[in-house]
């Protein structure tokens, strides 16, 4: 199976670098399960400012990016969808979207900065626009890595327990159940005794009906389905 190609087109490579070769990022690299490349946009400009932005038409505050260097920095790259830019007018990035992002052959995500990304992008190169949620960032960059690190996770390779991914928070679209280790009893708070009976049906029905619970507890999540595993039907040639 050929790896998972990650194309980050950014003013700042070097926000990715350290992020990327450590954990789960640099274990699913090492185990050929993903490659990453970085991608300067000021390497897509053509003037001795390399300037990527400009001041917008009809005026207003900020500074807005300039289409040319997404469109060139892509067509540079070759990239086949997905086409992701981040922006907060995106529809919010979800568990469903880190899994079908895991069985593609090829992610290209957009990172803007700045007080916006010219619409061009948005209408004419990117195939979908994400957001994280109903906040502000600097710019794309924090996005885009909480991204691929949500995707390269569910690679193989990437834990050293690859089916405990399964079972994490909104895999199933709903919250997972809480977690305890050594020791039972800390400061008199005890570890729920079924989890240290051994029944494993007990157990299993302890975590479901937990995980319900807190997920019916937190607004605006949907109802929890049963989730299954990624295909893994990634192709390259």
């Amino acid at each position: 199976m050929s790896p998972l190609q990650v194309n980050i087109v950014t003013i700042f490579p070097a926000f990715f670098e350290g992020p990327l070769g450590l954990s789960i990022p640099a274990r699913a690299a090492a185990a050929g399960s993903v490659t990453y490349r970085l991608v300067d946009l000021r390497d897509h400009t053509h003037d001795r400012h390399r300037s990527v932005d400009d001041y917008p038409y009809g005026g207003g505050p900020g500074m807005v990016m300039k289409p040319a260097p997404f469109f060139e920095a892509v067509e540079a790259l070759g990239a086949t969808a997905p086409i992701v830019l981040l922006s907060p007018r995106g529809r919010r990035f979800t568990q469903a979207d880190a899994i079908r992002f895991s069985e593609g052959a090829e992610l290209t995500l957009l990172c803007g900065h700045y007080k916006d990304v010219d619409q061009r992008v948005a209408d004419h190169l990117a195939t979908e626009e994400l957001s994280l949620g109903d906040f502000v960032l600097s710019g794309g960059e924090p996005a885009a890595l909480a991204i691929v690190d949500a995707v390269v996770r569910l690679l193989p390779g990437a834990m050293s327990d690859h089916d405990s991914a399964y079972g994490d928070s909104f895999y199933g679209r709903g919250l997972s159940a809480p977690s305890y280790t050594r020791p039972p009893e800390y400061r008199g708070h005890a570890v729920p005794e079924v989890l240290l009976s051994g029944d494993h049906k007990k157990i299993a029905e302890w975590r479901e009906w937990e995980g319900l619970r807190l997920t019916a507890r937190r607004d605006g999540l949907p109802e929890p389905v049963k989730p299954e595993k990624p295909k893994r039907k990634r192709s390259r040639s």
